[in-house]
């Protein structure tokens, strides 16, 4: 089995990935948040520090580009293939609004013919691997046969499928018997993205596809880090490993961040995920949230991880929000 971290923005930049790798290391690949290229042919200085190959040490690291301009995305290759890399990974996932409105991400799906143009000029011109991330289509699962007649023209390193259309967003079910006549048509190796919040999610997604052996997970991990150790060797994780993660982290964003606050927030979107790990957390929770300043935070993340226990369900609630990675 393979297990892929799915991007999720203001999350799973270098900082998260880094902790991560260090403190659980079991993920064989890394996708970066979307590079939005330009027609100034630079990358931000975000974006730039993101993919960094001194950024990234010890890690095979994909960058996700999010465009509809061949040039565009041709042009971010040559950079990133300066840098080392070896794979870029095309979104065609985003079901943003604001996203799908400039016929990128998701939206890049309502124009086949378009699409079709665009993949036969970008495998044409790349010099390294690409790998595509998409949903089934924008409105109706109707039109998925026609994208994938179309995917299955161009020599792709994997296609990474979220079974859900653009209009769904998070919502509602996976169509998963849309994956499972992808496992038969797709001549690309297929990879499986979507609602794999826990190890009762994941044996239920294993039961259904036997065969399906590269998995991509988004919150369930952001809400649970050491959930690929559970399900490969029904291994928890422990009060120290979490404990040690969210150091690293606070401490690589103290390095990059100007100003405690700052620092804060980051650490506050963090929580939105992680914070349902804990039994009767709530107050402890509360204080994270309401803190304004370093010490008042510390003192909270303190004392939940010094009093408070681990649930025994780790399954992260979807109820709770998040709109992307997955």
């Amino acid at each position: 089995m393979q297990y892929y971290l799915a991007p999720l923005e203001g999350i799973t930049g270098y900082v998260y990935r880094n902790a991560y790798e260090k403190v659980f290391h079991n993920v064989d690949k890394y996708f970066t948040p979307f590079l939005s290229p330009t027609k100034n042919k630079k990358l931000t200085s975000r974006e730039k520090n993101d993919v960094l190959p001194e950024h990234n040490k010890g890690m095979y690291v994909v960058p996700q580009i999010l465009t509809n301009c061949a040039e565009h995305f041709l042009d971010t290759v040559i950079q990133l293939k300066a840098f080392g890399y070896q794979e870029v990974n095309l979104n065609l996932g985003c079901p943003s609004g604001t996203v799908v409105t400039k016929k990128k991400g998701a939206g890049f799906l309502s124009d086949p013919a378009m699409l079709d143009e665009f993949l036969d000029e970008i495998f044409r011109g790349s010099q390294i691997k690409i790998s595509v991330k998409t949903r089934l289509g924008m409105e109706s699962i109707e039109e998925f046969p026609r994208l994938m007649e179309i995917f299955n023209r161009y020599p792709m390193e994997e296609l990474i499928v979220h079974p859900r259309v653009q209009k769904d967003f998070y919502k509602n079910v996976p169509q998963y018997e849309c994956y499972e006549w992808a496992m038969k048509e797709s001549v690309n190796p297929l990879c499986y993205n979507g609602d794999i919040f826990g190890v009762d999610s994941f044996e239920r997604c294993l039961n259904r596809f036997p065969k399906q052996k590269v998995w991509m997970l988004g919150r369930g991990i952001i809400g649970n880090p050491g959930l690929i150790g559970e399900i490969k060797d029904n291994q928890p994780p422990t009060i120290e490993q979490l404990k040690q993660f969210h150091d690293e982290i606070y401490g690589g964003y103290e390095v990059i961040m100007s100003g405690e606050r700052n620092v804060l927030f980051k650490m506050k979107e963090l929580w939105f995920y992680m914070g349902n790990l804990f039994e009767d957390s709530k107050k402890e929770l509360k204080q994270i949230k309401k803190a304004t300043k370093a010490v008042e935070y510390k003192t909270a993340v303190n004392t939940l991880f010094r009093e408070k226990n681990l649930k025994e369900k780790r399954e992260w609630n979807m109820a709770k929000g998040g709109n992307d990675g997955d």
